[in-house]
């Protein structure tokens, strides 16, 4: 491969603070430099949100772009964020700051080799944070299995004969403090 990585993602925001503060809060992002264009009209903001990872926020007067919202799969060519996790713990940790600021339900998402937890940040774009599954029988592998699709509660998952598959991910559906 002659890449390594995405280097950064353009978004544009009404409320850089805001933005700012719900990254640094939930992920741990390291807040970089801040540019000011035009008497303040363009503002520019770099988080770091990874090693070599960084979301690039525009803050453009009289742009509303930023609070329309759409549909999963009507949002134009880039249609979610796709953020890793840098650990199981990490994972974990995130969820639950995502679940307490209300950005994020329970449930975390069975994918066979990955598993994810969607978000919406304070702007409404929606997110994904992934883990590999620790679980899985190898990394990258096709997994043919019956799995009930993205959404279903754990509670509903049910093996190939119809019986309750009690797992790991049936305690990350309840708030930490319940476990």
């Amino acid at each position: 491969m002659l890449l390594n990585g995405v280097n950064h993602v353009a978004i544009l925001t009404h409320d850089t603070d805001r933005l700012v503060a719900f990254y640094r809060e939930v992920f741990d992002a390291e807040i970089g430099s801040h540019l000011e264009e035009f008497d303040g009209a363009v503002q520019l903001t770099f988080i770091r949100i990874g090693p070599t990872a960084e979301l690039t926020v525009f803050q453009v007067a009289g742009n509303t772009e930023a609070d329309r919202q759409s549909p999963m799969f009507g949002r134009g060519r880039i249609d979610h964020l796709g953020l890793q996790a840098a650990s199981l713990d990490a994972f974990d940790q995130i969820r639950d700051r995502l679940i307490a600021r209300g950005a994020s339900d329970h449930f975390v998402t069975d994918f066979g080799p990955v598993l994810g937890i969607f978000f919406r940040d304070p702007d409404g774009l929606e997110g994904e944070v992934c883990i590999q599954n620790p679980d899985a029988p190898c990394p990258g592998c096709t997994i043919r299995r019956a799995r009930p699709p993205p959404g279903t509660p754990p509670s509903a998952r049910r093996t190939a004969a119809g019986r309750s598959k009690p797992d790991w991910r049936d305690l990350r559906t309840r708030p930490r403090s319940a476990r």
